[in-house]
């Protein structure tokens, strides 16, 4: 595997600043030698994105989100990368894909035992050229539909960054692809997109990492597309560390066909006001989805995760846990509801969002839900806040550990059980040492 260093390419003129339309018609002009039902696609969501208005808090999928923070002013889009990117951790992948404000920067060539069998992993623009069909079957068949659609609608009018993966039937891939994002500058924005796509009986895992190059303020609005063939077995963990003025924005979409299996963790540590939408359809007979989430929230930030299983074929089941922990005057929303369609027979589906407190101060703020509209299933859904028991924290405290690390390791065991769903264990070291990290930084 070889890693090359890349230069970005130059703009077509001096684009205007901010989020405008002078700004938006630079950028499709700056898009115009790929595919004309791409730019279409672009001026369609640019549209819809000035159409559509701020939500509202009459709006039920924002109930409990914080909306004065909510802006788009000021905001910019960077054509220079930045002089030095922030360190991607290292553990064993395929390959890698490095954007620096929306510039690709670095990126390793996929096995060629792997490109011969058809394997396709590249950045968004390459695949538009040389796989534009591919791009266009996929991009956003199934978008997640919860209360998101103006930043979704943002994100396709200015995509640029992001990658395509693509595995044919029957390829299996042992280690993950890896992509990271990193945006540095005051009031720099990225929308990166994602798409991957495995055929029926493949399996892959793809990683992706959003970083903040510095402490500056910064816009982040990103979409993935997910799809899993019959008997496909797709592993996705994306895991953010903005800066903690960052607004970040992130849809997901999971769609698995017969005995397909998804799973996908998400670790939220950045952003001073970061909301997360996935939704997970199960189309097919035996599908399985595994809906995984870790956020640690401290000082004021503020995390708003909505989630959406659907199960639209019988014999499915589903999995969701999510897990919160907060610190000082951190809020954290989940609002997760399961949908089984009447066809849906034999449905087994559970959810469960669970928030530690470790702060007086701090607001954690669930809504599970149900809406079965099938009668042999067996669905089940809860939320639970607690503290830390006062014996385990004597018990470490006893033995001479520091508070704060007595903290610290219950955390790490709090989160355990989904670090532990993870089949790759140099994975879940790293997103383990990711955690770790936010608690020094306190």
């Amino acid at each position: 595997m070889s890693v090359s260093l890349t230069s970005a390419p130059s703009p077509v003129s001096a684009p205007a600043t901010g989020l405008t339309a002078e700004r938006f018609a630079a950028h499709l002009a700056q898009q115009a030698p790929l595919p004309a039902w791409w730019l279409d696609a672009k001026q369609v969501a640019w549209e819809r994105f000035r159409a559509l208005p701020l939500p509202t808090r009459t709006d039920e999928h924002w109930r409990f989100s914080s909306l004065k923070g909510i802006s788009f002013d000021g905001y910019d889009l960077s054509e220079t990368p930045a002089s030095a990117a922030p360190h991607l951790p290292a553990f064993p992948h395929t390959a890698q894909i490095i954007y620096s404000n929306r510039q690709v920067i670095g990126r390793s060539t996929v096995p060629a035992e792997l490109t011969a069998q058809g394997v396709l992993f590249c950045p968004l623009d390459e695949a538009l050229r040389e796989h534009g069909e591919l791009v266009r079957t996929h991009l956003q068949k199934h978008p997640a539909a919860l209360g998101g659609d103006k930043f979704v609608a943002l994100n396709t009018a200015f995509a640029a960054s992001g990658v395509v993966l693509y595995v044919p039937k029957g390829v299996e891939v042992d280690l993950p692809f890896v992509v990271q994002h990193a945006i540095t500058g005051e009031r720099q924005a990225a929308f990166p997109h994602t798409l991957v796509i495995l055929e029926d009986n493949a399996r892959a895992t793809l990683v992706e990492f959003f970083v903040s190059g510095d402490q500056r303020t910064h816009l982040a609005a990103g979409v993935n597309d997910l799809h899993a063939g019959a008997g496909a077995r797709l592993t996705y963990v994306g895991a953010q560390s903005w800066s903690d003025t960052t607004l970040a924005f992130q849809s997901n979409s999971i769609v698995a066909q017969r005995d397909a299996r998804v799973l996908a963790l998400n670790v939220h540590l950045g952003g001073r006001q970061a909301r997360h939408e996935s939704h997970s359809r199960l189309l097919g007979p035996g599908a399985h989805s595994e809906m995984l989430a870790l956020t640690v929230a401290g000082g004021t930030q503020e995390f708003d995760q909505r989630t959406l299983q659907t199960h639209a074929a019988p014999n499915t089941s589903s999995n969701l846990l999510y897990k919160n922990v907060l610190l000082d005057t951190a809020r954290t929303i989940f609002s997760g509801l399961i949908v089984v369609d009447p066809d849906a027979q034999k449905t087994d589906a559970y959810q469960s969002n669970r928030n530690l407190m470790l702060s007086d101060t701090a607001e954690a703020n669930s809504l599970p839900g149900l809406e079965i509209q099938a009668n042999d299933v067996r669905c089940t859904h809860g939320a639970t806040t607690s503290r830390i028991e006062p014996e385990q924290e004597f018990y470490l405290e006893s033995r001479g550990i520091p508070p704060k690390k007595a903290a610290e390791l219950l955390v790490i065991g709090f989160f355990e059980e989904v670090l532990n769903k993870l089949e790759d264990e140099n994975l879940h070291a790293v997103l383990r040492d990711l955690i770790e990290a936010k608690f020094k930084a306190k």
